[in-house]
């Protein structure tokens, strides 16, 4: 018997990345609506309340919209920041401790941030393992493709006659207040939020995440024991692969595009010579493990097929 999928919001970067995904998968049966129903919410919300599943690709006012109207039967996958920290939603990053169980038995469960992912892989553990203190003052860069920013920056980025400010790395939410800070504070269990600069590049995705440590604030926690706690942390996870402390590409470089395509993330642990400063990397595809591919994961999870399957 088929299982019937419903993706509210399939014209985005997010929503045609799933519909691709799910299309090559025999089991799935992808529901339609036509191009009028779309433009109303109760429409939608029928389509919706006869699926299996439904994967929310809208921005956060059109998920709080449409949300009331749906049985609370239909298992939900929110892509947007609306529900992140909700209450009565499941976060759904699996590999967090605890977190593949509540999943598994959600109906409602919201995909992470792209940005947030790459932040709250590295801090998370640290903070649980009681290696790094809740109050630790984290500061977080995060470089990113220019399809994060969905259909709109993809256009301007592949413009002919764009501006030539394009052709270089751009700071954004500079006034600090960015969308994914929210999440980024709570699920990693943080008295207060990271400073958080992101970036985007000319290239069309990836996503690399740095976190940098002072270790003279960590009450005489080694560089060697923050490696090996995020390995022990993520051993087993087949999406996540943390390096040995020190282990980094033979030219010493590391690019944000490295795992373009890809739905695994790979985690760097490096260290000045005095062992006094430590930088982490979080390095993952933004339309993979930050966005369609973290969204289908979760799907597998909630409706009991293998986790992997669709997965690059």
């Amino acid at each position: 018997m088929s299982i019937k999928v419903f993706i509210d919001g399939s014209s985005g970067t997010t929503g045609l990345r799933i519909a691709d995904r799910l299309a090559a998968r025999p089991e799935i049966e992808l529901l339609s609506i036509s191009a009028e129903g779309r433009k109303d919410v109760n429409e939608r919300a029928k389509v919706i309340n006869s699926a299996d599943l439904a994967f929310l690709c809208l921005p956060d006012a059109a998920s709080r919209e449409v949300i009331p109207l749906v049985d609370e039967k239909v298992k939900i996958l929110d892509t947007s920041t609306a529900f992140r920290t909700a209450p009565g939603w499941v976060y759904g990053f699996p590999e967090l401790r605890g977190q593949r169980e509540k999943i598994k038995t959600a109906n409602r469960v919201a995909v992470p941030g792209c940005h947030a992912s790459g932040f709250i892989s590295l801090a998370r553990p640290l903070v649980e393992l009681g290696l790094v203190p809740a109050d630790y003052p984290f500061t977080c860069h995060s470089l990113t493709g220019y399809s994060g920013g969905g259909k709109k920056m993809i256009g301007e980025y592949e413009a002919e006659d764009r501006p030539r400010t394009y052709d270089a790395p751009r700071a954004y939410g500079l006034n600090l207040h960015h969308k994914h800070l929210p999440e980024m504070q709570v699920v990693s269990g943080l008295t207060a939020p990271p400073i958080f600069c992101p970036i985007v590049d000319d290239y069309y995705s990836g996503m690399e995440v740095t976190v940098p440590l002072r270790m003279e604030l960590l009450n005489g926690v080694t560089p060697a024991q923050i490696a090996e706690g995020l390995a022990a942390y993520y051993a087993g996870e087949g999406q996540i692969t943390v390096h040995p402390l020190g282990e980094v590409p033979a030219d010493g470089m590391i690019s944000g595009n490295e795992l373009q395509g890809t739905d695994r993330m790979e985690l760097y642990c490096t260290a000045s010579p005095d062992g006094t400063q430590m930088l982490l990397i979080s390095l993952f595809d933004n339309l993979g493990k930050g966005s369609s591919g973290a969204a289908v994961q979760c799907m597998n999870i909630l409706l009991g097929l293998e986790e992997t399957a669709g997965l690059e």
